[in-house]
């Protein structure tokens, strides 16, 4: 016997959030609410897929006919209205949405719907979507956080084949080695890869660098950061993300002592983020361990992010984000320390808040780990 689906009780959740909200319809189309929400993703075309929930009667998923068979239908929680290559989707969503009020609309929806039906909808208010389905995202189910472990576990078998030196690097262009952390990792069960960066010696002073032609050398640092989107039961795909530097020789005594610093910082703020701790306070542990030591100015980010169907969302791990962390939190700790110019550092594991403290749940080797490839 298969198990419940997650969606129904999904739905009930967003209703109740929407009656406290004084919201009446909820309008989802492309991005991550849509599978959270029903187990369907969205094709990002110029054809409208919108899924239709009212306050007080059963949502509708308006898809056109040709992506029908993609649909993993359930009666009790959704109905399916297709339409045709001539019919108009648009006036759909609007006669469906009926004479509501507010409505909350999907943060990723085209502009072009948005406007259409702004135009078929002047009575209506628009509001973001996020607002009722991001505090509810945010604090995973149990399914969830086993989806999230499980593609915590598949990245961490990666990132040791890099540390155990099976991943050649040097005389290899970051771009070329980008690419096999991608086919390892789709290697591992994720059905897709989200990023791959690949940062060699003054390059990893860039967080966000994008691999490119440059030929790892021997003795520099190599910094990788990878992750992916797992499938999982409810329809949905659950996104890992991880960072582990190695050094291609021997770390001399500057490259080693700011890998320590940084090391300190990440172990503090991840033993800090606890049920009720906020997220500016587990990004000023961080910092604080970064600053002592006078990298300050060298932290030039966030401390982390959430994590879920998306590799990035609610809660975040920053500076002005004044609400406590609650069990079901997950989320990134990732500090890093870049010397512009010169080389740089990150460490990062995703981190689930349970009731008995946080839960890392990755656990390959957090040393700066010297390879001969």
């Amino acid at each position: 016997m298969s198990s419940p689906s997650p969606h129904a009780a999904r739905v009930a959740r967003v209703r109740r959030a929407m009656e406290e909200a004084g919201v009446d319809v909820l309008l989802l189309s492309v991005g991550a609410d849509l599978p959270w929400l029903i187990g369907y993703e969205a094709m990002p075309l110029e054809r409208l897929t919108m899924l239709v929930v009212p306050r007080d009667a059963q949502p509708t998923l308006v898809v056109p006919a040709l992506e029908a068979p993609r649909v993993r239908e359930e009666p009790e929680v959704f109905g399916m209205r297709t339409w045709d290559e001539t019919d108009d989707p648009v006036e759909l969503v609007a006669g469906l949405a009926g004479s509501a009020s507010v409505a909350a609309i999907g943060n990723r929806t085209w502009a072009q719907f948005l406007i259409e039906l702004q135009q078929r909808m002047p009575g209506t208010t628009f509001r973001n979507a996020s607002d009722i389905t991001g505090p509810l995202r945010a604090v995973k189910e149990p399914g969830e956080i086993a989806a999230l472990r499980r593609a915590a576990a598949a990245v961490d078998r990666v990132a040791g084949q890099l540390q155990q030196g099976e991943i050649p690097l040097v005389g290899r262009t970051e771009a070329e080695v980008a690419a096999e952390l991608g086919r390892r990792i789709l290697a591992e069960g994720h059905q897709r890869v989200n990023f791959a960066i690949v940062a060699s010696g003054e390059n990893a002073a860039s967080p966000h660098h994008e691999p490119g032609n440059r030929v790892i050398q021997p003795n520099e640092i190599v910094l990788c950061d990878f992750g992916g989107t797992m499938a999982a039961a409810d329809g949905a795909g659950y996104c890992s993300d991880i960072t582990r530097c190695v050094y291609t020789g021997e770390p001399p005594p500057e490259v080693r002592d700011l890998y320590r610093v940084l090391r300190d910082a990440q172990e503090a703020a991840v033993a800090g983020a606890k049920a009720g701790v906020t997220g500016e306070e587990v990004d000023a542990i961080a910092r604080g361990r970064i600053t002592e030591a006078g990298f300050g100015e060298c932290f030039i980010h966030r401390t982390g992010h959430g994590i879920g169907v998306e590799e990035h969302e609610d809660p975040y791990i920053v500076a002005g984000n004044h609400t406590p962390l609650v069990a079901g939190n997950a989320f990134s700790i990732e500090p890093g320390i870049y010397l512009a110019g010169r080389f740089g550092a990150r460490l990062e594991d995703i981190v689930v808040v349970g009731e008995g403290g946080p839960e890392p749940l990755n656990a390959a080797d957090h040393d700066l780990v010297p390879v001969d490839a």
